[in-house]
């Protein structure tokens, strides 16, 4: 059976960026709202925001070309764009941040930071 390499290294290219992405998260304050609905609801109002933001043609990097690249199967351009040394606050798309951050507002959470 051949295996072939370059799909691999696509897909363990691809999954690097998206793990990459996703672990920037909203830090709630613990407000009267957190406390009410409790962490596990609150996870999940989080990820609904961030979908929304997505499903809104936002992105959490900003890197359109990255993702696009990717999703078109570009292997060369989706391998040049993820070698990356990490992920950090300062590498949000503002507009991603704002957007998820005007959801749970909206929903009563304080947003005082991401990690």
């Amino acid at each position: 059976m051949q295996i072939n390499t370059l799909g691999i290294a696509l897909a363990v290219t691809l999954a690097t960026v998206t793990g990459c992405a996703s672990t920037q998260r909203p830090v709630l304050y613990p407000n009267a709202t957190l406390t009410r609905v409790g962490q596990p609801q609150a996870g999940r109002d989080i990820d609904d925001c961030m979908s929304r933001a997505e499903s809104h043609g936002l992105t959490a990097t900003g890197d359109t070309r990255v993702v696009r690249r990717g999703a078109e199967g570009a292997a060369a351009g989706a391998a040049a764009g993820a070698v990356r040394d990490g992920f950090d606050a300062a590498d949000l798309n503002p507009t991603y941040r704002r957007f998820v951050q005007r959801c749970l507002r909206e929903r009563g959470y304080e947003v005082i930071g991401w990690q």
